[in-house]
């Protein structure tokens, strides 16, 4: 049985945030600590999860050595085993030699960040305040979709990791359903949500805007999207993305219940707060004919935070000290949360326990 050393100087906590463009490090030095010299490391500058962090520990962090670590994946965890949604890097976290390694969903980590998160890291987008005490989702448009909740639990939360950005497509007005039918009549045979809601969405949403105009446009990066205010088509682009947005967000609150708010996050969101706050979001959100009043009475609020994961990444090692549970033997299929769930490693739970090719966390396996 292992349980999780509280960080100091000397044996600091590793966290990470690691999506599909970048991987974001920090170390906790001191129980109850927030993650510190923070760096941003470019993916594709890396041949994988070992490298980038060998590269960030040696270059960032004075070459200390970690006594935990929590990494925070944008894409299905299980065990030791992950695998980045839209990245190429997939593998075994015991290939680190970190002595304790927990795997989170990047979304998971960002939904413990939550009640950790102060006044000044958070900014409106309408109806009341955030409920302290009552299940909350997370949902953000990055270089994906995230979706997870947040459930309280005597003595602390609960995050519930999914999968919700691969729904479909949530179209309600005509200029989107045939926007969708524009995208699928040049090639795609399906579109869920993430196709639209994210940063490749904007390009995607751009380009089905401009078939349904009859008139094709060179693409644009959505950081220029974003940027070109005095463009009609990049503006129109903005406007619909915000309008599917609070439908979407009006699902997942919905489905999950989340009475103590709707949070979003992402890397899209925060860069375009008042444009949120100033578009139809709030009013597809609360736009339901049975639950309209049901809607109306949950907050919807913008994480404005500089790298949110990375304390909730700290808070999921903080209840394993406080737990003190064993690490799980791995490779293990499930646990209570789900097949997608954090994993929990130490080096000697995954000696001579090899993952069969196709069973699930398995390079390749889920989604």
């Amino acid at each position: 049985m292992t349980s999780v050393a509280p960080p100091s100087p000397e044996s600091p906590w590793l966290v990470a945030d690691v999506g599909g463009t970048n991987a974001r490090f920090g170390l906790v030095t001191r129980p109850g600590g927030r993650p510190e010299t923070i760096a941003v490391l470019p993916g594709a500058e890396y041949d994988g999860l070992s490298d980038a962090v060998g590269s960030y520990l040696a270059n960032h962090a004075g070459g200390v050595r970690a006594g935990a670590a929590c990494l925070a994946i944008a894409g299905p965890v299980n065990a030791d085993r992950y695998r980045l949604t839209n990245g190429g890097w997939s593998g075994s976290v015991t290939e680190l030699g970190i002595p304790h390694v927990e795997l989170l969903n990047d979304f998971e980590a960002l939904a413990l960040a939550l009640p950790r998160l102060a006044a000044d890291d958070l900014a409106s987008l309408g109806g009341p305040a955030p409920a302290p005490d009552m299940l909350k989702v997370v949902l953000g448009p990055g270089t994906g979709l995230g979706v997870a909740g947040l459930v309280p639990a005597r003595g602390g939360w609960v995050p519930v990791p999914g999968e919700g950005g691969h729904v479909s497509a949530p179209a309600v007005t005509e200029l989107e359903i045939e926007v969708i039918r524009a995208l699928r009549a040049d090639g795609m045979s399906f579109v869920d949500a993430e196709h639209l809601l994210s940063g490749p969405g904007l390009v995607r949403l751009r380009h089905g805007l401009a078939l349904v105009n009859g008139t094709p446009v060179a693409p644009l990066p959505a950081s220029e999207i974003v940027a070109r205010l005095d463009d009609s088509l990049c503006a129109r682009t903005v406007e619909v993305f915000c309008g599917l947005l609070g439908s979407f967000a009006a699902n997942v609150a919905l489905t999950l219940g989340a009475r103590g708010g709707v949070y979003l996050g992402g890397g899209i969101v925060p860069r375009i707060v008042n444009r949120v706050h100033a578009s139809d979001f709030r009013r597809r959100f609360e736009a339901n004919l049975v639950l309209s009043d049901y809607l109306t009475g949950i907050a919807t609020t913008a994480i404005v935070a500089e790298q949110p994961a990375l304390t909730g990444a700290a808070a999921w090692l903080a209840q394993r000290v406080s737990d003190k549970e064993p690490a799980l033997t791995a490779p293990v299929s499930s646990r209570s949360r789900g097949p997608f769930r954090a994993g929990r490693v130490s080096p000697e739970s995954t000696a001579s326990k090899p993952v069969a090719p196709g069973a699930p966390g398995a390079p390749g396996a889920g989604q």
